[in-house]
C-alpha cells in the first residue's frame, strides 16, 4: 500500500501546520573542525522517551548548519521563555558569526557550548544518538544527559509569527 500524492500545495501545506502552536528553541554546538559556534532557532522540538530520556528536533536539508549538527557528539537544546524574543529572531537569520556577537556564552556539565543566559526557560544537553532522513529534513535524536529547567513563561510560535500574548494561567511550581 502506498500513500495518496497530497491534494494541497507546500503553502497551504505550511499554513494549516501553523495552527499548531510550539514552543521556540535555540539549538548550540561547536563546529566539529573548526571550534567555531553553530546555533540556530527552531520549533520542531518534541519529548520522545522518558527512559531513556530522549528529544527529537529537526532541520531543513538545506541549512548550511546542517554538515556541523551531524558530526558532533553533542548539542544543547535551549527552551527560549517569552523575554528571550530577541534572541529566537537573532538566531533565525543572519550569519553563524553575527548570530553570536556579544552573546555570552557557557558550558554545559559535558563541555558542550551553551548560550549563558538565565532566562532560558529550560535547556537539555544531548548526546547525538541518531539521524533519520525525512523528506527535505534530517531528525535528530538526543539522548539527553543533563538539563535543567525554571518555571517561566515559554516563548511560543503560532501562525507564523511570535505568540506575545501574555498567558492568564498561573504557572505551576509542580
Amino acid at each position: 500500500m502506498t500513500a495518496h500524492p497530497a491534494d494541497f500545495d507546500s503553502a497551504y501545506f505550511r499554513s494549516a501546520l501553523g495552527r499548531f502552536a510550539t514552543g521556540v528553541t535555540v539549538v548550540t554546538c561547536e563546529a566539529p573542525l573548526d571550534g567555531h559556534p553553530v546555533g540556530l532557532t527552531i520549533s520542531s522540538f518534541n519529548s520522545v522517551s522518558l527512559d531513556p530520556p530522549l528529544v527529537l528536533w529537526t532541520l531543513t536539508k538545506s541549512a548550511t548548519s546542517l554538515p556541523h549538527f551531524q558530526r558532533v557528539a553533542r548539542y544543547v537544546v535551549h527552551v527560549l521563555s517569552a523575554s528571550q524574543l530577541h534572541l529566537a529572531r537573532r538566531f533565525a537569520r543572519g550569519s553563524q558569526t553575527t548570530r553570536f556577537h556579544g552573546i555570552a556564552l557557557a558550558r554545559a556539565p559535558d563541555g558542550t557550548l551553551m548560550l549563558d543566559d538565565p532566562d532560558c526557560a529550560a535547556w537539555f544537553e544531548c548526546f547525538n544518538t541518531a539521524q533519520h532522513d525525512a523528506g527535505d529534513h534530517i531528525i535528530f535524536i538526543g539522548q539527553v544527559e543533563h538539563c535543567r529547567r525554571q518555571f517561566s513563561q515559554p516563548l511560543v510560535y503560532h501562525a507564523g509569527d511570535f505568540d506575545l500574548t501574555p498567558s492568564t494561567e498561573p504557572v505551576s511550581n509542580s
